[in-house]
């Protein structure tokens, strides 16, 4: 399925969607990265802005501040694996609906976007010049001192294409692609053994 949705999305949109689902969004987004996170979960300091619903945006963005004002030049999205202690406390704690980012996120992360509801949007990865077109504007910035990795507000149009990779219902891609590489690999080893004995033995011949 594909689906066009505003942002906030509320817990019964997030239900709805399916490992395999394209998303694009329009509304706001919430920028943040490790930074971030470490002053909210680790120091145990509230953000700045409700978080209720919101999509989180895994992204350090490269922009400019001009009469006051922050601008965009280049915003690209990091890998999220690294995020997976702080994921599971924003989602139960603070009640995000979504996180979009590279790579996916692991188990607890998982866990909790199925008891809380909340997904995982996989975005593809080097498509910052997309990304930083459908943003239309930066429209806050908070806690500028961990700049880049500050807390930011973007408004965007039509962001994606967005994959749902991880669903409310406990379904992950990157579960399933590790299951089908795990089933395949001996048959893909004994495949290279074979091929390799055959180039040894015209070698010897």
């Amino acid at each position: 399925m594909e689906y066009t949705l505003s942002t906030p999305l509320d817990k019964e949109t997030v239900r709805k969607l399916r490992i395999g689902d394209v998303v694009y969004l329009n509304g706001k987004i919430i920028g943040i990265r490790d930074a971030t996170q470490r002053r909210i979960v680790d120091e145990g300091i509230e953000p700045p802005i409700d978080l209720k619903n919101h999509v989180l945006l895994h992204t350090a963005p490269n922009a400019r501040k001009v009469e006051g004002r922050w601008e965009k030049i280049c915003i690209g999205t990091t890998t999220s694996a690294r995020m997976e202690r702080y994921t599971p406390v924003l989602i139960e704690r603070y009640g995000v609906s979504a996180v979009i980012g590279k790579g996916g996120l692991l188990e607890s992360s998982l866990k909790a976007m199925k008891e809380f509801g909340a997904v995982y949007f996989a975005i593809v990865g080097g498509a910052a010049a997309l990304e930083t077109l459908q943003i239309e504007r930066i429209e806050d910035v908070f806690w500028e001192d961990l700049f880049p990795e500050c807390l930011w507000v973007f408004e965007v149009r039509d962001f994606g294409p967005l994959t749902v990779a991880m669903d409310s219902h406990g379904n992950s891609i990157y579960n399933k692609i590790l299951s089908y590489a795990k089933e395949k690999a001996p048959v893909i080893v004994d495949t290279l053994v074979a091929d390799l004995a055959e180039v040894f033995r015209k070698e010897v011949e």
